[in-house]
Protein backbone atom coordinates (compact mmCIF):
# COMPACT_ATOMS: atom_id res chain seq x y z
CA UNK A 1 0.00 0.00 0.00
CA UNK A 2 1.57 3.38 -0.92
CA UNK A 3 2.39 5.93 1.56
CA UNK A 4 -0.70 8.26 3.00
CA UNK A 5 0.80 11.89 2.15
CA UNK A 6 -1.28 14.88 4.07
CA UNK A 7 -1.00 18.39 3.20
CA UNK A 8 -1.31 20.57 6.34
CA UNK A 9 -1.75 24.01 6.23
CA UNK A 10 -1.05 25.97 9.39
CA UNK A 11 -3.19 29.07 9.99
CA UNK A 12 -4.81 31.12 12.55
CA UNK A 13 -6.10 34.66 12.95
CA UNK A 14 -3.97 35.92 15.50
CA UNK A 15 -0.97 37.38 13.03
CA UNK A 16 1.03 40.30 14.97
CA UNK A 17 1.88 42.04 11.87
CA UNK A 18 -1.45 41.57 9.65
CA UNK A 19 -4.35 40.09 12.38
CA UNK A 20 -7.05 38.06 10.43
CA UNK A 21 -4.56 38.08 6.68
CA UNK A 22 -5.82 34.64 6.09
CA UNK A 23 -9.49 35.07 5.78
CA UNK A 24 -9.19 38.71 4.37
CA UNK A 25 -11.04 38.64 1.13
CA UNK A 26 -9.41 39.23 -2.67
CA UNK A 27 -12.11 39.33 -5.79
CA UNK A 28 -14.42 38.45 -3.05
CA UNK A 29 -12.59 35.41 -2.06
CA UNK A 30 -10.53 34.77 1.41
CA UNK A 31 -7.19 34.87 1.05
CA UNK A 32 -6.69 31.37 1.86
CA UNK A 33 -9.03 29.64 -0.19
CA UNK A 34 -6.10 30.76 -3.43
CA UNK A 35 -4.08 28.43 -1.27
CA UNK A 36 -6.25 25.50 -0.93
CA UNK A 37 -7.71 25.62 -4.79
CA UNK A 38 -4.33 25.61 -6.29
CA UNK A 39 -2.82 22.79 -3.44
CA UNK A 40 -6.09 20.34 -4.77
CA UNK A 41 -4.83 20.09 -8.05
CA UNK A 42 -1.78 18.27 -7.03
CA UNK A 43 -0.93 14.68 -8.73
CA UNK A 44 0.65 13.54 -5.02
CA UNK A 45 -1.15 14.96 -2.46
CA UNK A 46 -3.76 12.27 -0.77
CA UNK A 47 -5.53 15.07 1.74
CA UNK A 48 -5.85 18.58 2.55
CA UNK A 49 -5.79 19.70 6.23
CA UNK A 50 -5.87 23.12 7.73
CA UNK A 51 -4.38 23.05 11.31
CA UNK A 52 -5.64 26.21 13.71
CA UNK A 53 -5.56 27.05 17.35
CA UNK A 54 -8.28 26.25 19.97
CA UNK A 55 -8.13 29.92 20.49
CA UNK A 56 -11.94 31.56 20.39
CA UNK A 57 -10.74 33.86 17.49
CA UNK A 58 -9.91 31.02 15.33
CA UNK A 59 -13.30 29.45 15.31
CA UNK A 60 -13.71 31.80 12.32
CA UNK A 61 -11.37 29.55 10.92
CA UNK A 62 -13.62 26.67 11.28
CA UNK A 63 -16.62 28.47 10.16
CA UNK A 64 -15.11 28.50 6.89
CA UNK A 65 -13.48 25.18 6.85
CA UNK A 66 -17.11 23.86 7.44
CA UNK A 67 -18.87 26.23 4.93
CA UNK A 68 -15.72 24.98 1.94
CA UNK A 69 -15.76 21.08 3.54
CA UNK A 70 -11.88 21.31 4.38
CA UNK A 71 -10.78 18.63 6.71
CA UNK A 72 -9.85 20.80 9.81
CA UNK A 73 -7.35 20.34 13.01
CA UNK A 74 -7.82 22.75 15.91
CA UNK A 75 -4.53 22.62 18.44
CA UNK A 76 -2.19 24.79 20.81
CA UNK A 77 -1.68 28.19 19.38
CA UNK A 78 1.63 28.50 20.67
CA UNK A 79 2.96 24.69 20.66
CA UNK A 80 2.81 24.47 16.91
CA UNK A 81 5.12 21.81 16.49
CA UNK A 82 2.43 19.59 18.80
CA UNK A 83 -0.14 21.10 16.85
CA UNK A 84 1.29 19.74 13.31
CA UNK A 85 2.21 16.07 14.87
CA UNK A 86 -1.29 15.87 16.42
CA UNK A 87 -3.34 16.95 13.18
CA UNK A 88 -0.62 14.44 11.25
CA UNK A 89 -1.72 11.35 13.80
CA UNK A 90 -5.45 11.88 13.79
CA UNK A 91 -5.28 11.97 9.69
CA UNK A 92 -2.72 9.14 9.43
CA UNK A 93 -0.29 10.49 7.46
CA UNK A 94 2.66 8.55 6.42
CA UNK A 95 4.12 12.00 4.27
CA UNK A 96 3.97 15.33 5.69
CA UNK A 97 3.81 18.34 3.20
CA UNK A 98 3.99 21.41 4.78
CA UNK A 99 2.68 24.69 3.36
CA UNK A 100 1.78 27.90 5.52
CA UNK A 101 -1.50 29.81 5.45
CA UNK A 102 -0.12 33.39 3.96
CA UNK A 103 1.11 31.94 0.57
CA UNK A 104 -2.14 32.07 -1.91
CA UNK A 105 0.34 32.12 -4.69
CA UNK A 106 1.49 28.84 -3.80
CA UNK A 107 1.97 26.58 -7.05
CA UNK A 108 0.97 23.67 -6.80
CA UNK A 109 3.18 22.18 -9.98
CA UNK A 110 6.27 22.94 -7.22
CA UNK A 111 4.82 21.66 -4.42
CA UNK A 112 4.54 18.43 -7.04
CA UNK A 113 8.23 18.79 -7.64
CA UNK A 114 9.04 18.77 -3.91
CA UNK A 115 7.13 15.70 -3.18
CA UNK A 116 8.67 13.88 -6.44
CA UNK A 117 12.55 14.33 -4.96
CA UNK A 118 11.51 13.24 -1.38
CA UNK A 119 9.62 10.11 -3.43
CA UNK A 120 11.81 9.63 -5.45
CA UNK A 121 14.77 9.13 -2.68
CA UNK A 122 13.59 6.43 -0.49
CA UNK A 123 16.08 7.47 2.13
CA UNK A 124 15.30 10.92 2.58
CA UNK A 125 13.78 12.47 5.84
CA UNK A 126 12.83 15.77 4.73
CA UNK A 127 12.72 17.58 1.44
CA UNK A 128 12.24 21.40 1.45
CA UNK A 129 12.53 24.32 -1.23
CA UNK A 130 13.64 26.97 0.87
CA UNK A 131 16.60 25.61 2.81
CA UNK A 132 18.56 27.98 0.17
CA UNK A 133 16.51 30.31 -1.06
CA UNK A 134 16.40 30.40 -4.43
CA UNK A 135 12.50 30.39 -5.37
CA UNK A 136 10.31 33.35 -4.53
CA UNK A 137 9.46 33.76 -0.92
CA UNK A 138 5.99 32.70 -0.77
CA UNK A 139 5.49 28.95 -3.03
CA UNK A 140 7.40 27.15 0.23
CA UNK A 141 7.06 23.92 0.37
CA UNK A 142 8.85 20.96 3.02
CA UNK A 143 7.68 17.35 3.19
CA UNK A 144 9.19 14.88 6.00
CA UNK A 145 8.11 11.57 6.92
CA UNK A 146 5.99 11.82 9.66
CA UNK A 147 8.87 9.65 11.59
CA UNK A 148 10.79 12.68 11.84
CA UNK A 149 8.03 14.82 12.75
CA UNK A 150 7.12 12.37 15.85
CA UNK A 151 10.79 12.25 16.77
CA UNK A 152 11.03 15.96 16.87
CA UNK A 153 7.44 16.19 18.69
CA UNK A 154 8.95 14.16 21.66
CA UNK A 155 12.56 15.69 21.46
CA UNK A 156 12.20 19.32 21.08
CA UNK A 157 12.78 21.24 23.92
CA UNK A 158 13.37 25.06 22.65
CA UNK A 159 10.52 27.09 22.07
CA UNK A 160 11.97 28.03 18.59
CA UNK A 161 11.78 24.17 18.03
CA UNK A 162 8.04 24.15 19.25
CA UNK A 163 6.64 27.10 17.43
CA UNK A 164 8.14 26.84 14.04
CA UNK A 165 7.97 23.45 13.11
CA UNK A 166 10.49 21.98 11.20
CA UNK A 167 13.78 23.75 13.14
CA UNK A 168 14.39 20.76 14.99
CA UNK A 169 14.63 18.76 11.88
CA UNK A 170 16.02 21.63 9.86
CA UNK A 171 18.26 23.20 11.93
CA UNK A 172 19.52 22.28 15.30
CA UNK A 173 19.09 18.68 14.93
CA UNK A 174 20.03 18.31 11.25
CA UNK A 175 22.52 15.55 11.61
CA UNK A 176 20.40 13.48 12.89
CA UNK A 177 17.97 13.39 9.34
CA UNK A 178 19.19 12.86 5.65
CA UNK A 179 18.00 16.30 4.67
CA UNK A 180 17.35 17.35 0.77
CA UNK A 181 17.24 20.46 -1.10
CA UNK A 182 15.16 21.38 -3.96
CA UNK A 183 16.46 24.37 -5.63
CA UNK A 184 15.02 26.73 -8.36
CA UNK A 185 16.19 26.80 -11.97
CA UNK A 186 15.70 28.81 -14.80
CA UNK A 187 13.10 31.36 -15.07
CA UNK A 188 11.70 30.60 -11.11
CA UNK A 189 15.42 31.48 -9.39
CA UNK A 190 13.85 34.40 -7.95
CA UNK A 191 14.78 34.59 -4.48
CA UNK A 192 14.08 38.79 -4.37
CA UNK A 193 10.66 38.40 -5.22
CA UNK A 194 8.25 38.23 -1.90
CA UNK A 195 4.57 36.68 -2.49
CA UNK A 196 3.73 36.16 1.05
CA UNK A 197 1.67 37.62 3.24
CA UNK A 198 2.61 39.09 6.73
CA UNK A 199 1.90 42.79 6.57
CA UNK A 200 -0.28 45.16 4.47
CA UNK A 201 2.06 45.89 1.74
CA UNK A 202 2.27 41.93 1.31
CA UNK A 203 -1.39 41.74 0.90
CA UNK A 204 -1.23 44.85 -1.21
CA UNK A 205 0.93 43.26 -3.96
CA UNK A 206 -0.96 39.91 -3.60
CA UNK A 207 -4.17 41.24 -4.36
CA UNK A 208 -2.67 43.46 -7.29
CA UNK A 209 -1.13 40.28 -9.11
CA UNK A 210 -4.17 38.01 -8.53
CA UNK A 211 -6.62 41.03 -10.01
CA UNK A 212 -4.33 41.58 -12.76
CA UNK A 213 -4.11 37.43 -13.81
CA UNK A 214 -7.72 35.91 -14.90
CA UNK A 215 -6.54 32.40 -14.46
CA UNK A 216 -7.32 30.24 -11.65
CA UNK A 217 -5.56 28.09 -10.52
CA UNK A 218 -2.47 30.59 -10.98
CA UNK A 219 1.23 29.15 -11.51
CA UNK A 220 4.48 30.71 -10.98
CA UNK A 221 5.37 31.20 -14.11
CA UNK A 222 2.52 33.64 -14.61
CA UNK A 223 3.44 35.51 -11.44
CA UNK A 224 6.86 35.97 -12.62
CA UNK A 225 5.84 37.15 -16.24
CA UNK A 226 3.60 39.64 -14.51
CA UNK A 227 6.48 40.72 -12.34
CA UNK A 228 8.91 40.73 -14.90
CA UNK A 229 6.12 43.42 -17.39
CA UNK A 230 5.16 45.46 -14.35
CA UNK A 231 9.00 45.68 -12.33
CA UNK A 232 7.31 48.21 -10.13
CA UNK A 233 4.83 46.34 -8.44
CA UNK A 234 8.51 44.79 -6.89
CA UNK A 235 8.61 47.72 -5.03
CA UNK A 236 5.06 47.71 -3.11
CA UNK A 237 7.00 45.08 -0.24
CA UNK A 238 10.66 45.31 -0.66
CA UNK A 239 10.81 46.53 2.21
CA UNK A 240 9.48 43.95 4.26
CA UNK A 241 12.05 41.78 6.66
CA UNK A 242 11.18 38.14 6.99
CA UNK A 243 10.96 37.27 10.86
CA UNK A 244 13.57 35.44 12.30
CA UNK A 245 13.74 32.71 14.95
CA UNK A 246 15.21 33.15 18.32
CA UNK A 247 17.39 29.70 16.95
CA UNK A 248 21.40 30.88 17.07
CA UNK A 249 21.59 30.47 13.70
CA UNK A 250 19.21 33.15 12.86
CA UNK A 251 16.33 31.27 11.13
CA UNK A 252 14.03 32.88 9.34
CA UNK A 253 10.18 31.92 10.19
CA UNK A 254 8.50 30.84 7.11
Amino acid sequence: MSPKIVCIIQARMGSTRLPGKVLKEIKGKPMIQYTLENLVHSKYIDQIVLATSVLDQDDAIEEFATEFGINLFRGSEEDVLSRYYHAAKEYDADIIVRVTGDCPLIDYQITDKVIETFLDNPKADFVANNLKRTFPRGVDTTVFKFSALEEAYKNADKQPEREHVVPYIQTTHRDKFNIMSYEAEGEFRRPDIRITVDEKDDFKLIKEIITRIEDEPINLEQVIDLLNQNPKLLKINEHVEQKKTNLSVNEEIE
